[in-house]
């Protein structure tokens, strides 16, 4: 994965509470096990006629929508069903971070295990950006290692993450590349303590 650290973008917005799932990349579109090629898919539903053309009116089909990496998004986004494709479109669409007032559960855990930043800012915030972003030329600098937004008129909002999640993010790592770093030192546990008693021989 690609470390996140600090990321300067222009704003892509789409005000709308619980944005479910379903509604970020639909059910018909969960064949693959692949992370690549679901951008095209990103919000089909909303974002395409019926046959097949882009809207040109949605937030995603706009000029400036291209190129920029940070999403706003309305209030529990990502909620409904579980499915770890939902992160995978968003990044694959050239997103790297989410801003809304919360998310579902499931769905934060599932972006911050693919690299994907989900960010967490209160009402006021949120509703700062709102306007500052209607500026199509308007840019937020997210910095992971300060867990600070940096909005386009010069203030800054903090916002939590935890510790591991922080770790693997800044370092580009998932869980398991996570335990590959300490590779050595795992290694270096297993030589000097006794092999554990096999169970499935008793």
């Amino acid at each position: 994965m690609q470390p996140f650290t600090q990321l300067t973008s222009r704003v892509v917005i789409l005000p709308v509470d619980n944005i479910d799932t379903d509604q970020i990349i639909p059910a018909r579109f969960l064949k693959t096990t692949e992370k690549t090629g679901l951008g095209r898919s990103l919000f089909s539903e909303w974002r395409y006629n019926a046959d097949g053309s882009p809207k040109p009116d949605f937030a995603l089909n706009r000029p400036e929508a291209r190129g920029a990496q940070v999403l706003l998004a309305g209030d529990n986004f990502g909620c409904g069903s579980s499915r770890e494709h939902a992160p995978w479109a968003l990044a694959d669409f050239g997103f790297r971070a989410v801003i809304s007032t919360s998310f579902a559960d499931i769905f934060r855990n599932n972006a911050l295990k693919n690299g994907f930043l989900p960010v967490v800012v209160s009402p006021e915030v949120h509703q700062r950006l709102l306007d500052l972003a209607a500026d199509p030329s308007a840019k937020v600098t997210i910095d992971l290692a300060s867990q600070n937004v940096h909005l386009p008129d010069g203030a800054t909002a903090s916002f939590p993450i935890d510790g591991f999640s922080k770790t693997c993010l800044l370092e580009g790592v998932d869980q398991l590349g996570y335990l590959l770093l300490h590779e050595l030192q795992i290694d270096g546990y297993e030589r000097t303590h006794p092999a554990r008693v096999d169970t499935l021989t008793l």
